[in-house]
This record gives C-alpha cells, structure tokens and sequence, in this order.
C-alpha cells in the first residue's frame, strides 16, 4: 500500500472510514447500490455470459454478476453478508493473478486511489483476454456547490482554505487512461444523479455514513467547528434551495466500458484512412432527409 508524502488520499484513514461506515450501508449506501444497478444494466446488455467475477465495492448483492463471484473491498467490514468467496484488496496493490477473471466491476472506488492509471493497469492484467472491465466512480462537477460554500465559510472565518472535497476525474481524460493501461474499445460516459435533502448538514452525514467524506491528507487536522458547517449549509440554501427549502446534491457518475485486449476484436481505422469528410457524409446524411 502506497502511502507516502507525494500522495493525494490517506488510504489508511479510506479503509478506517469505509470500515465505520459498514454498519449504515443497508440505510447510507443507497447512492452505491443504485450506481451498482446502473453497471448491472450495462453488463445487462451485453449478450455474453461471463463466468469468474471480481466485483469490487458491490454493494448489490441480489443477483451476482456471474456464477462464480469474488467480492472485495478496502475494509472487510463491507464484506459481510457477501453471497461469495471475499478477500480485502487494495487497489493500489491488486493481489490477483493474471488472467484470473473474464469480468471485473468496480463500484465507486476509483475516485479514492492515488494512482489510477496503475489502479487501471493492474485490472487490466486481471482479465483474461477479451475479458470486461466496467466501473463507476465520481467525477466533474460532482459536490461541486457543497465544495463552494465550505471553502467560502472557511475563508470567512478562518481566513484561508484547507481542501475538503476530492479532486474529480474529467470525462475527456478517462478515455486516454484506459487506452494507456492497454484496455481496447473504450468507452466512457456520465450519468448526473441528484438527491434532495433538507439541508446541506444532513447531505454531509450521509458522505459520512456511505464512508465518502474527506481523506485528503492536505485537509485541515483540526476538528471542523459546527459553527463553521452551519454557516457552510447557510450559504448552500442561500443559492440553492428549492421552493420548498430543499437542496440538491448533484453526483456525476463516470462509467467505464472497455475489454482486455485480444486477437480478433474489431480494431478502429487507421487515423487519416477515411474516403469522405466528416462534413460531407453529415451534408449527404441532411440531403437524404430533406429529400424523403
């Protein structure tokens, strides 16, 4: 496990407030078990059965993602009660075999590793070839008003900034990552899911309850004053609140698609081979449906 000065996330601390965090999954972790839905769609759609599984951070656990499933996290404690063999990983340091599973799912973890583009390639040399990686994590605008207003609250009353809420993953830099770690047919996407809360404190329990709050190792040490939260969820509802005093809390979800490669998958042209210009295959397409 890599945790040194240059690192961005205190992974010991991850594994401590995921491990807290077990208890209130059934409860907090709704926001987990619907983007587990959501993946569980798109392998859905996928005509292809898939025999030997690694899902990580699944907290769905109705139906496994393939006859023989291994399920793993960061802390054990969110293994209970898994319907399968489990084993406690670290991402940053994969204990797998290469060529150990033809499908490998990850359910909002890859937004707290230090390294993604090692995390990436370290599932890629889990898969056997042709194998499926799909996974979630948070990304772009995510939190991004809860960010605003406790960086403002903490600049009123403290005179300066500690960072409070993670970096986000860009959409348009996700693609390249998996072609870098080797994956073929890549394919990302986003999906904005938005949860209505009464206020901002009640939305900073719940990151705390589903064991997503804060573990920059930059973040202020201190304990943060209540006074401090109280004037942070003053200006979230100042800006933000509905006709009925609620609040949205907005969560960009990144999905992942991409397959190990493998010989005989379909291969993208090659750059600059193309017989028309993009411009005159639209103007052809328009032409065609002025004349129908």
């Amino acid at each position: 496990m890599s945790d040194g000065p240059r690192d961005i996330f205190d992974r010991m601390l991850l594994r401590r407030r995921r491990a807290a965090a077990a208890p209130r999954m059934a409860e907090a972790g709704f926001l987990h078990r619907e983007v587990a839905h959501r993946l569980r769609e798109r392998l859905d759609d996928i005509a292809r059965r898939f025999d030997q599984a690694l899902a990580v951070g699944w907290e769905d656990r109705e139906r496994p993602p393939a006859p023989w499933t291994v399920y793993a996290d960061l802390a054990p404690e969110r293994l209970a009660g898994a319907p399968g063999p489990c084993v406690a990983v670290d991402e940053e340091a994969l204990p797998f075999a290469p060529h150990a599973f033809d499908l490998v799912l990850a359910n909002l973890t890859l937004h707290w590793v230090n390294d993604l583009p090692g995390a990436l390639v370290q599932y890629h040399r889990a898969l056997r070839p042709d194998g499926l990686f799909l996974a979630a994590l948070f990304g772009g605008e995510t939190l991004a008003a809860l960010r605003r207003a406790l960086m403002e609250a903490e600049i009123a009353m403290r005179g300066g900034a500690s960072p409070r809420v993670a970096p986000m993953a860009e959409i348009r830099d996700l693609g390249a990552l998996l072609q870098r770690a080797g994956f073929a047919m890549p394919v990302v996407d986003i999906e904005t899911i938005r949860v209505s809360y009464a206020n901002a404190l009640r939305l900073m329990q719940d990151l705390r309850a589903m064991g997503e709050s804060n573990v920059l190792h930059a973040r202020h040490r201190g304990l943060t004053s209540p006074a401090l939260l109280q004037r942070a969820a003053a200006l979230y509802h100042e800006r933000h609140a509905d006709a009925e005093g609620r609040i949205a809390a907005r969560f960009d979800v990144h999905f992942l698609t991409a397959w190990a490669r493998a010989p005989g998958q379909p291969q993208p042209k090659r750059r600059g081979s193309a017989t028309m210009r993009l411009a005159d295959a639209l103007a052809a397409a328009r032409k065609g449906r002025d004349d129908a």
